[in-house]
C-alpha cells in the first residue's frame, strides 16, 4: 500500500483549510482524507510539503487508502467535506470532458470550490452550473462555468461526432433514441430537408447511415450553424449534406424534397406549410412538438387537417421522444402527405 504524508488538522478547523489546500493544488486527491475523534488527516502530495500554509501544520506518514475503487459521489463528498457533503448534486451530464451540474441556491456561494471538486474526480477540463435550462428562439443555454474556461467539447454517440460549446448550443440528450431512430431510417437515394438542424443532430446520423442522397441542413443561429458546418466536416459528409444559414422560410423551391425533419417543438405549426411547399407527393414529414399526453391525437389531426384537409394526408406513427413538462411531453408524428392534398403555401 502506498505510503504518503498527512496534515493532521483539527476537525473544527478543517473545513475552511481544506478548501485552501484543494484550491492551491496541494491534495494528492487519489487518496482518501481520514478522520478520528477531533481530526481530519488530509493527504498532501510531496512537492508542495514544504509550502505554506502545509509547512505550518502538523504531518504525519500513513497508509494511502485509494480513492480509485469507490463511487465519485462519495469521493466529491469526501473532499467538499460534511458541510457541504449533503448538498451537492449526486448525478451530473458528462460532455466529452466537459461536466454539467444543477446547484442548489445553497450551494452557490460555494460553486467555484464544488467545480474543482467535480473536476479532480471526474476527470473533467471544465465545469458548468445549467442555471435556468435552456430559452429563446435559438434554445440557448444559460450555463455559469465553475470551473475551467475551455467549454468546447465533442460527444460521441452512436458513431456521430457532435462537437459543440455548452454554454452556447444545446444539447438534447434525452432525445437519443431519436437520433438513433434517423441513424435506421432507410431513406436510400432520398433528398431531405431538415428545417431545423442546429448542430446536426439528426442531420449527421441520417446522412451517415440512412443512405440519403443528399440533405438539406437549415439552421438559423450563427453559432450552432458555425459547428454544424465542424460537424458536416469532421463526419466525413461533406458530399452529402449542404448546410444552410438563415430562416428556413426562405429556402427556395417546390416539390423537391423527399423527406422532411421539424425537430423543433412549440411553434412547429408555424413552419408546416413550409415543408409542405417544399414536399414531394407521397413525402414524409417528421413533425416534432409538445402536447398534453392525452391529446396528442387529436393535436396531430388537428393541425394536419387544417394544413392539408382530412383526406390530404396519413399519420404513420406518432411516438413519445421524451417528458417535456407535467402530463406534457414531446411527440414526434410520421406523416405521409397524399398527391391529393391542397395547395397551400406562404
Amino acid at each position: 500500500m502506498k505510503r504518503v504524508t498527512f496534515a493532521k488538522i483539527r476537525s473544527e478547523e478543517a473545513g475552511p483549510m481544506i478548501r485552501e489546500l484543494m484550491v492551491k493544488g496541494f491534495v494528492d486527491i487519489h487518496a482518501k482524507i481520514g478522520k478520528d475523534e477531533g481530526y481530519r488527516y488530509v493527504p498532501i502530495l510531496p512537492e508542495h510539503l514544504d509550502e505554506e500554509p502545509v509547512s505550518s501544520l502538523e504531518l504525519v506518514e500513513g497508509d494511502a487508502h485509494t480513492l480509485d475503487r469507490r463511487p465519485p459521489q462519495e469521493r466529491i463528498r469526501a473532499i467538499l467535506g460534511d458541510e457541504l457533503a449533503d448538498m451537492v448534486p449526486d448525478r451530473w451530464e458528462t460532455v466529452g470532458d466537459v461536466v454539467i451540474l444543477r446547484l442548489s441556491q445553497e450551494c452557490w456561494s460555494r460553486r467555484e470550490e464544488i467545480g474543482r471538486a467535480y473536476a479532480e474526480v471526474l476527470g473533467a477540463k471544465s465545469v458548468c452550473a445549467d442555471v435556468r435550462g435552456v430559452s429563446g428562439e435559438f434554445r440557448q443555454p444559460s450555463m455559469e462555468v465553475l470551473y475551467g474556461t475551455d467549454t468546447e467539447s465533442v460527444r460521441l454517440e452512436n458513431g456521430i461526432r457532435y462537437r459543440f460549446d455548452v454554454t452556447k448550443v444545446m444539447f438534447a440528450s434525452g432525445n437519443t433514441d431519436e437520433r438513433m431512430r434517423m441513424r435506421k431510417l432507410d431513406c436510400m437515394g432520398e433528398t431531405v430537408v431538415d428545417m431545423f438542424a442546429g448542430i446536426g443532430y439528426f442531420t449527421l446520423p441520417l446522412a451517415k447511415f440512412s443512405g440519403a442522397r443528399r440533405v438539406f441542413a437549415c439552421e438559423k443561429n450563427p453559432e450552432s450553424y458555425e459547428f454544424l458546418i465542424r460537424n458536416v466536416k469532421d463526419n466525413g459528409l461533406s458530399g452529402i449534406v449542404i448546410p444552410i444559414l438563415g430562416d428556413n422560410r426562405d429556402i427556395p423551391g417546390r416539390s423537391f424534397a423527399d423527406r422532411i425533419l421539424m425537430g423543433y417543438v412549440q411553434t412547429t405549426s408555424e413552419f408546416l406549410p413550409t415543408a409542405l411547399r417544399m414536399l414531394k407527393p407521397n413525402g414524409i414529414i417528421h413533425y416534432h412538438d409538445t402536447f398534453y399526453v392525452n391529446e396528442r391525437d387529436e393535436r396531430v389531426k388537428k393541425i394536419f387537417d387544417e394544413a392539408c384537409g382530412e383526406d390530404g394526408y396519413e399519420v404513420l406513427s406518432i411516438r413519445e421522444v421524451k417528458s417535456f413538462a407535467p402530463s406534457v411531453s414531446h411527440y414526434v408524428a410520421d406523416v405521409r402527405v397524399r398527391p391529393s392534398r391542397p395547395t397551400r403555401s406562404r
